[in-house]
C-alpha cells in the first residue's frame, strides 16, 4: 500500500476508542495491531527517504554544493508535511485496510 495515498489528518483528534475497538473487542489489542501497523509505515517511510537522499550524497566537502540543493530540500519538505505514522495506521484501521490475526485466539478455535 502506498502510505502517500492514506487520507489521513495531520492534526489530532479525539476518537471513541471504544468504537474503534469494536472488531476486535479489546482495546489493547486494537492499540497493538495499530502500533505494529504504526512501525511499519515508519519503516517504509524511512527507507524511502533514506533512497531519495542517497541520490544527494556527497562524499566530498564542498560548501557550494550544500546550500544550493533545492531539490533535496524539496523532498525534505514533503516528508516532513506526511501525518505521523501512528495517524495513518488510525485511518487504515478505521477503513478496515489492516489484515491481522491472532495465533492464540487461532488456537483456541481449534
Amino acid at each position: 500500500m502506498d502510505y502517500r495515498k492514506i487520507a489521513a489528518n495531520s492534526n489530532t483528534e479525539s476518537r471513541d476508542v471504544m468504537k474503534l475497538s469494536e472488531p476486535v473487542g479489546n482495546v489493547y489489542e486494537m492499540v497493538r495491531i495499530i502500533s505494529k501497523r504504526a512501525n511499519q509505515l515508519s519503516i517504509e517511510m524511512k527507507r524511502d527517504l533514506d533512497t531519495k537522499l542517497q541520490e544527494f550524497a556527497s562524499y566530498s566537502d564542498n560548501l557550494e554544493e550544500v546550500f544550493e540543493n533545492h531539490e533535496q530540500i524539496e523532498i525534505s519538505r514533503f516528508y516532513e508535511k506526511l501525518p505521523k505514522p501512528s495517524l495513518m495506521a488510525i485511518e487504515e484501521w478505521k477503513e478496515n485496510q489492516i489484515f491481522y490475526r491472532n495465533p492464540a485466539k487461532e488456537k483456541e478455535l481449534f
